[in-house]
């Protein structure tokens, strides 16, 4: 019989590696508040000391992250 050829579990259920690293990392995200600065307490919040840009460059790095986690051969 001809072996047949095998199929990342990410795509074989219709998904690439660069959708389950976006899930990955808004489950990350969201779970550990990554990226985000702590507010103050008792309804008082200061300036906050990350801009949105900054923010944003936060989330594509640790995205940047997840991708090259699952692009790893695991196999290692």
């Amino acid at each position: 019989m001809a072996e047949e050829p095998t199929v990342p579990a990410a795509e074989a259920h219709g998904r690439t590696k660069d959708e389950v690293a976006l899930e990955l990392m808004k489950f990350i995200a969201v779970t550990t508040g990554y990226g985000k600065v702590s507010g103050g307490g008792a309804g008082f919040s200061g300036k906050p000391t990350h801009s949105a840009e900054e923010y944003a460059d936060a989330l594509l790095q640790l995205f940047e992250r997840c991708r090259t986690l699952l692009a790893e051969d695991p196999q290692k």
